[in-house]
């Protein structure tokens, strides 16, 4: 019984760590465009990401120790530790760098605790280092993904809209295109990661939403800058409309994935401690998800303001229109990403995009200092939480002699 409560707290922290961390993914850009102000994106998000977690968490089954430990090496009773030392881990090391603003990603984290457990109670040789190879591989395809579609979408953006002779015709079909886009990509990113149907059906439901999203804006944008003096200020409250729209789905998607980054290890001890083997997957139940969800909201309330501002105004300046393109960029690299079976992270293709629309006005629009000390603590995080995750694992073995 003691187990489960210690677990359950631990799942805890690790949620909050997550929601004070991850909130950068869904609402800093939101914030740095001055679409909403970091109270409201704390409320906002706080809603949405418990509302994900509980609605859908269940949807995404979570794999023993992420594919990082070969459990046919280890015993029950040393994965239920294992879990135990990774979830300590990997919230104190996210806490710090929430602490300190920089924007990680926590499924590397918890894979970095797994791995290093997974090490002590199995060696090297109990670790699975392709998978390993291609959370590496992420580090270097997310940012390079996001922030390459990012700069080209943003280019489209000024080319067919700010830049052309009339700027206010050319509204009133390029905006209601590139959100319908948007929206597209976003339902059927949603229908196919989180809800897990075939890719087909994802298609069909996206196009769907589109075709009603163009025909509806088309005629909005029309009204709007038919009464409107300057059209590049319709233009920005159109996208600033669609980018608190897109940063509430990016939100909500991420309660409802990554709430088993905690509840996961939760149920994992939960069900060792209950049956006293390890099954390959984990049926996450209905109390770890509400658990997780009530995490990551009150991360995002209390502690989610310091990273957010780093992602949506230290790196480059945002627009409503910037940052709608970072958003939809980071929804689109996600769903090709996931269709291709290609390792991304979230915060990883977000900090890219943010990236890719600084450059697209010129290097020297980016925060080139801030850019490397966030891809320095990206390179860190899984080696430091590994360490630490083996040093708590040796001890308690050491301790609870298991």
């Amino acid at each position: 019984m003691l187990i489960l409560v210690v677990a359950g707290v631990l799942g805890f922290i690790m949620a909050f760590s997550i929601g004070a961390n991850d909130v950068a993914n869904s609402m800093a850009t939101a914030v740095g465009a001055r679409a909403i102000t970091v109270r409201q994106a704390a409320l906002i998000a706080m809603f949405l990401e418990f509302l994900g977690a509980v609605m859908f968490g269940s949807h995404v089954s979570q794999t023993i120790v992420k594919g990082i430990v070969e459990i046919e090496r280890i015993q029950p009773v040393e994965l239920m530790y294992g879990s135990l030392s990774a979830l300590i881990a990997a919230s104190l090391w996210i806490l710090i760098a929430t602490n300190w603003g920089y924007p990680v990603s926590t499924t590397h984290s918890i894979v970095g605790g797994m791995l290093g457990f997974g090490i002590v109670a199995a060696g090297f040789d109990g670790i699975n280092w392709k998978v390993f190879l291609f959370i590496v591989l992420s580090w270097i395809i997310s940012p390079l993904l996001g922030g390459a579609l990012s700069f080209v979408v943003f280019k489209l953006i000024s080319f067919t809209i700010f830049h052309t002779k009339n700027p206010k015709r050319s509204s009133v079909f390029a905006v209601p295109f590139f959100i319908s886009l948007a929206i597209f990509t976003m339902a059927s990113l949603f229908v196919r990661k989180t809800l897990k149907q075939p890719l087909s059906e994802s298609l069909i439901l996206g196009l769907v939403l589109a075709v009603v999203t163009f025909i509806s804006l088309h005629l909005i944008v029309k009204r709007l800058i038919r009464n409107s003096k300057n059209e590049y200020d319709v233009v920005e409250n159109v996208f600033k409309r669609a980018q608190i729209l897109t940063s509430c789905y990016v939100s909500f998607s991420h309660g409802a994935n990554d709430v088993a980054n905690a509840a996961g290890p939760i149920a994992a001890v939960m069900m060792v401690a209950s049956t006293g083997v390890i099954p390959k997957t984990v049926e996450i139940p209905f109390l770890a998800l509400a658990l997780g969800g009530i995490g990551i909201s009150m991360g995002v309330f209390f502690l989610g303001q310091k990273v957010m501002e780093t992602v949506g105004e230290k790196i480059t300046t945002l627009t409503n229109s910037r940052g709608f393109t970072v958003d939809f960029s980071t929804a689109t690299t996600v769903l090709l990403a996931s269709s291709l079976g290609l390792p991304v992270s979230t915060t990883h293709v977000v900090v890219g995009a943010v990236t890719g629309v600084g450059l697209a006005r010129g290097l020297e629009v980016v925060n080139v200092g801030v850019l490397k000390n966030i891809v320095i603590s990206w390179f860190l995080i899984v080696p430091t939480v590994a360490a630490t995750s083996a040093g708590v694992y040796s001890i308690l073995k050491l301790v609870l002699k298991f």
